[in-house]
């Protein structure tokens, strides 16, 4: 029989979380509240299997391993024998505490629960929990299907073997695994956010332009993507926010440039609006 596994929230990420459990052979139920938000959920996982069956990266038909997909209105209506949970939703805390603890209250003492936040305190998340033991960060990386690395975040009270079984879950993902103990935007966004950054005030200083910017970071260093076609995938406002946080918690070296805070204001996130710093239309 499958092993159920839930994951809270429907987009971009949870869409591409969702779509990896199922590759592994899991049951997999997402929350995602509204019949339209539910739907629009379920169509891009859809798709994501679609694509990954085109591409030769699917093991059983679309319809087999859409089949063991399905929809629920809230955290309170996972299944009770539900082995593991991620959690999806935006980076609010208040937003991440209520869905954690619902789902907390559905599940069982012995299930694995998770955030996928990319930046804030997982130890402050637990804080909020009945079972902190069984609780840690798992730091997707988008797109999902195709990124080979999960950030294992590793709070105080967390269980050795919680940590263990993230590890094995990642590994059946087929991705890799870092553990990194929870501090401010932990290992990746911590130096990735860093790196965008100076990208930014760069670009904001006439250093250069944008291609020629990620141009030298490409090809002078190796990166697969230069760092601000790296924040225009992550997005503008995602990467706003993570900033502001870390510059809260770390110091005035993460404080975001004015050019970054202008193109959030104008709506120009990225890759999902169509123009960030570089244009996809």
């Amino acid at each position: 029989m499958a092993r159920p596994v839930g994951v809270v929230g429907g987009g971009r990420m949870g869409g591409g979380i969702a779509q990896a459990l199922l590759g592994t052979g899991a049951q997999v139920h997402v929350v995602e509240a509204g019949d339209d938000a539910a739907q629009a959920a379920h169509d891009r996982i859809v798709a994501g299997l679609e694509e990954a069956d085109r591409r030769g990266k699917l093991t059983g038909s679309v319809a087999e391993v859409a089949a063991r997909l399905t929809m629920v209105d809230s955290a309170a209506e996972l299944p009770g024998d539900t082995v593991l949970v991620v959690e999806a939703v935006p980076e609010v805390p208040a937003l991440k505490i209520a869905v954690l603890r619902a789902a907390e209250a559905a599940i069982g003492p012995d299930a694995v629960l998770a955030t996928n936040t990319s930046s804030l305190s997982v130890t402050e998340l637990a804080a909020a929990l009945d079972r902190p033991a069984r609780f840690l960060g798992m730091h997707f990386f988008n797109p999902v299907p195709a990124s080979k690395l999960v950030e294992v975040v590793v709070a105080p009270e967390t269980a050795a073997d919680v940590v263990e079984t993230a590890r094995a879950w990642v590994r059946e993902l087929g991705k890799t695994d870092v553990v990194v103990k929870d501090s401010p935007g932990f290992a990746s966004s911590r130096l990735g956010v860093l790196l965008g950054l100076e990208a930014i005030r760069m670009l904001e200083e006439g250093v250069a332009d944008a291609e020629a910017i990620d141009t030298a970071m490409e090809l002078g260093y190796r990166h697969p993507m230069g760092p601000l076609r790296s924040t225009d995938l992550v997005g503008l406002d995602v990467r706003l926010a993570i900033a502001d946080y870390l510059a809260g918690t770390l110091g005035d070296r993460f404080a975001a440039p004015q050019l970054l805070r202008d193109k959030v204001a104008a709506g120009d996130l990225g890759r999902k609006t169509g123009r960030g710093f570089h244009d996809y239309s």
